[in-house]
């Protein structure tokens, strides 16, 4: 047999695997991400998408492009840089730019959208999530409504959407179940990112007789250690930073839903959807992360009691009922 007839089998054979196997070339290729962020990459919320995506690219599973720091009227700009750039997946958080963010999205029907939003997904593309640690959230509640000895707890928001209210009332339930003497100051501070802010509207919660504070945004732990006060964590697990100031803290994992929106564009099969549930304990998408130094420090009858409603959660025995309503002080 010539060369030349070698060459034309060996091709022939090449095309041949490949109508067998179209999907090969596409499993082997990485998929193209990009993310669009209005806070800086460490702020909690946004931090924990950047890690889970930086795990998936240290995998080799995406090339990842990201930006931080996005202004809302820039936001539908940078969207359509990367739709038009030949991305495959564009994430981000369109809670301030919904409208803008849909409108991208409806314009590139082949790229697939996986947002933070308030709202429901939009057929064909744009999925959405939220960071739904209600679970994790009422447990870190308990913890506070049993270790507070002047039963006034102070609560630091950002803004009062849904994403925050339902973990405060989730946290102001579960502090309610161990300790219904509890009272409540709750803060909003109208910025996802101002520590300074934060830490003022703590201060003055300290002021009036708190001594534990629910941080739902930096600069509230700072407040806490300052004062000589505890802290409980939202999000992200801060307890090396503050190891004698956070108590507990509910902990979000984007890996889940991150993970499975990476295989259906792989697999051809991303779609409109709700991602949401994917945050829930039972996925594992959230979770009361470890006391640590206060591991011994909590008392062991409360402890008893959120280890026992963990696995009443984990078991579909107990729900945490999601209200999404503005959560109220109810200190006098």
């Amino acid at each position: 047999m010539t060369r030349q007839a070698i060459s034309r089998r060996t091709a022939a054979a090449v095309l041949a695997a490949t109508a067998l196997a179209p999907g090969l070339a596409l499993a082997q290729a990485k998929i193209k991400v990009a993310a669009v962020y209005t806070v800086p990459f460490e702020q909690q919320w946004v931090s924990r998408i950047h890690k889970a995506l930086k795990a998936a690219e240290a995998r080799g599973e995406i090339e990842y492009k990201a930006s931080e720091n996005v202004a809302n009227a820039d936001y539908e700009r940078v969207m359509r840089e990367y739709a038009t750039g030949g991305v495959q997946l564009v994430v981000g958080e369109s809670f301030a730019v919904e409208a803008a963010a849909r409108k991208v999205a409806k314009d590139f029907p082949k790229v697939s959208f996986l947002m933070g939003s308030s709202g429901k997904p939009q057929a064909p593309n744009f999925s959405v999530f939220d960071n739904y640690i209600q679970e994790p959230a009422y447990l870190t509640g308990m913890i506070a409504g049993g270790v507070t000895k002047t039963n006034k707890i102070g609560m630091v928001g950002g803004f009062p959407i849904p994403e925050v209210n339902r973990l405060m009332h989730a946290f102001m339930a579960g502090a309610k179940e161990v300790n219904p003497k509890v009272e409540f100051t709750v803060t909003f501070i109208n910025s996802w990112f101002d520590p300074p802010k934060a830490k003022e509207a703590a201060f003055a919660m300290v002021d009036k007789g708190a001594d534990v504070l629910y941080a739902e945004r930096f600069g509230v732990s700072d407040a806490a250690k300052e004062k000589g006060k505890l802290a409980i964590g939202n999000v992200i697990n801060t307890q090396d930073k503050y190891p004698d100031t956070v108590v507990a803290s509910a902990l979000w994992n984007m890996e889940p839903t991150i993970d499975l929106a990476l295989k259906n564009v792989k697999d051809g099969k991303f779609k409109a959807e709700d991602y949401g549930p994917y945050s829930t304990m039972k996925h594992k998408g959230s979770e009361l992360a470890p006391l640590g130094t206060f591991e011994k420090k909590v008392p062991t009858e409360v402890m008893a009691k959120v280890l026992a409603k963990q696995k009443d959660i984990l078991a579909g025995k107990f729900l945490v009922k999601v209200d999404d309503s503005q959560p109220k002080s109810t200190a006098k």
